[in-house]
Parts: C-alpha cells; structure tokens; sequence
C-alpha cells in the first residue's frame, strides 16, 4: 500500500492521473463544521467553560463579591472560550482544506494530512467492508474495513480513522456532506468492482500484488 508525497498534482486528490479505463465517480473533503463538532468536541469544550464560569460565579458569590467582580471574571472565562473554539475551528478548517477523499471505478483514494500530506490508495479488492454512521446533519462517515494481515499506522490515518479500531485501523471518509448519497455511489462501484474481477477470473490486479479478500465487499450499512 502507497504513501506518496504529495509534490504536484496531475488531478486534484490524486498523486498521478488515472489509468486508461478508470473514472472519477465523487470527489469530496469533510465539513469543517462537522469536524470541529464531531471530532474535536466545540460543544464540550463550550460546555466545560460554561460550568467552570457558573461554579466560579457561585464561589464568589459565597464569599461576598460583587456583581461587578463576578461579572468580570465570567467575561473573563467567555474570553478563553473564544479563543479555545477559534483555535478548535481553524485546526478543522485545516484539516478539511488539505483533505480530498476521492472514489473512482477502481479505488478509494485519501489525500490527507497538514504538515505532511500523503495520498492513500486503496483498490476495492482490499476492502472487505464499509459502513456509514450518518449524523442528523446530513454528514456521515464512512469507514473501510480492510482485508488481509497488512494495515495503515493508526498515527498516519488520524483523525481519517475509525474510532476505537486500535489492533487494525480502518480508514474512515470523516464528516462527508450528504453521506447517503456519497454511501450508494461507493456501493455501487464496490459491486460493480466485484463483478468485473469475477468476469477477469482471477486477472493480476490493476494496482499491484494484494491480498484477497476473505468475502465479498458488503454493501454500505448504516450503524
């Protein structure tokens, strides 16, 4: 499995143009918005400002200072949350401006990264299943489960990982706008994929030497 530097980009999201014969069925990045909820937790971290300003509030309250004093330390702690949550959503920002996820007739591929950037490349004969989490907003991620013993560094995927899949990481389309429909045109090209190999009978494998699949690709499954 490839990990390229990314220098030049022929196609955007890809570090070479497609071979003859493959096309570019979607191509997307995360919602920032998203990210910053989903991933990097704004709302908790509203929230934990917010519980410290009250209890700071009550406490001096208790000890007999003004509504002047303690309206000044809570202005104080409205300050520091700003600035958090500023920070939280430019790092989401970041994160999602240097991300493109692409799905073509043969792969998905995952340019990510910020301080180094690198492009993963995965043909469907790798994957062995994906499932979508999709999320009231309409965004959703989509994770790949991958077959055989080799696996992508849970460090090098991050924050493009499945939670909690420590052992064996899998790659993970995070906070992808209108997720449903991304799920079916991924659906369709992983069936449209299986059909072509089992016609081809066992042809060598457009991306190089990889493992076989242990089953089929599922279908995309909502969690």
């Amino acid at each position: 499995m490839a990990h390229d530097d990314v220098q030049i980009e022929p196609v955007r999201g890809l570090p070479e143009r497609p071979p003859e014969g493959e096309r570019i069925l979607w191509q997307g990045r995360p919602d920032w918005r998203a990210l910053a909820r989903r991933w990097l937790r704004v709302r908790w971290v509203i929230a934990w400002f917010a519980f410290l300003a009250v209890w700071r509030g009550a406490a001096m309250a208790a000890d007999g200072a003004t509504t002047t004093e303690i309206l000044a330390v809570s202005v104080w702690f409205v300050g520091l949350c700003a600035a958090a949550v500023g920070v939280l959503s430019l790092l989401a920002w970041v994160t999602a401006t240097n991300t493109v996820y692409t799905i073509t007739t043969r792969r998905v591929a995952m340019r990510i990264g910020v301080a180094l950037t690198v492009t993963l490349n995965l043909p469907y004969r790798w994957i062995a299943s994906a499932d979508l989490r999709q999320h009231p907003s309409g965004t959703g991620d989509i994770s790949l489960s991958l077959s055989g013993e080799d696996k992508i560094s849970w460090a090098v995927l991050w924050p493009h990982a499945r939670p909690w899949r420590l052992s064996k990481p899998e790659p993970m389309l995070r906070c992808v706008p209108d997720a449903g429909r991304v799920a079916t045109i991924l659906a369709d090209a992983l069936r449209a994929d299986l059909a072509r190999r089992e016609a081809e009978d066992g042809s060598e494998p457009a991306f190089g030497t990889a493992p076989q699949p242990a089953a089929a690709p599922a279908a995309l499954a909502a969690e």
